[in-house]
């Protein structure tokens, strides 16, 4: 089955703060420390869930390899990632 182009990943494990990836209501947040995973993800036994599976497992597995290719910490600080200041627009 061809690959569908929603199926692709529009970032890259780890290499930047703002991308997401997103289907059925779960969403996978990019970050330089670490990935947020949230909401909720219905593998159904038919065909749309072998899909969502595959595309799942497709980005786990490039979670990993990153992971698997670095020389890791022992873990990573719990505070949360400091973002650049954003002048309010409608101040």
């Amino acid at each position: 089955m061809p690959r569908r182009k929603a199926d692709a990943l529009p970032f890259r494990p780890f290499a930047e703060d703002a991308g997401v990836q997103t289907f059925a209501g779960f969403s996978i947040e990019n970050g330089t420390r670490r990935i947020a995973l949230h909401g909720s993800l219905d593998l159904t036994r038919d065909r749309e869930g072998l899909r969502r599976a595959k595309a799942l497992k497709t980005l786990l597995d490039a979670v990993v390899a990153v992971l698997e290719s670095e020389d890791l910490p022992d873990a990573v600080p719990d505070e949360p990632e400091t973002a650049e200041p954003v002048r309010n627009p409608f101040a």
